[in-house]
């Protein structure tokens, strides 16, 4: 009986990927970019270990949110401590990492993972020395 074979970590190769923001969808957007910090999208994949990319995002602050409206919720923890906020009063990049996180799991392997997302406003990026890879995201429902 063959035993599964796992990939040590510093066998492992992280590539860096640089995403434009630009009219993308935000729920659509932060579950691709999930997957890639996961590395769900790789041969050797395990949900134990920190097998994803690093990902560069920019031109957040053209990114779209498809409801009118998106209020954001969240609980204090004490009782009668909920709270909200409208998301164009949120600031875009936090918006995005929010959303990313929400979808990792929980625990100090979500918070390695998501250490490796770098969001930027504008269209330039400190990350050049990296040699990112563009990424193309394809909207699966335009909206018009």
């Amino acid at each position: 009986m063959k035993s599964t074979k796992f990939i040590a970590l510093n066998q492992s190769d992280k590539d860096w990927w640089v995403v434009d923001g630009t009219n993308q969808i935000l729920g659509r957007l932060a579950s691709e970019l999930a997957t890639i910090l996961r590395g769900k999208n790789k041969a050797c994949y395990s949900p134990f270990q920190d097998n994803g990319d690093f990902v560069v995002v920019v031109n957040c602050k053209d990114i779209r949110c498809t409801t009118k409206e998106k209020t954001i919720w969240w609980h204090t923890g004490f009782p009668g401590g909920i709270r909200s906020k409208l998301a164009k009063d949120e600031s875009p990049d936090k918006l995005l990492i929010n959303a990313v996180r929400r979808m990792l799991p929980r625990g100090p392997l979500a918070r390695q993972m998501l250490k490796k997302l770098k969001v930027y406003n504008g269209d330039s990026h400190p990350h050049a020395a990296q040699e990112p890879k563009k990424l193309i995201i394809q909207n699966k429902r335009e909206e018009t």
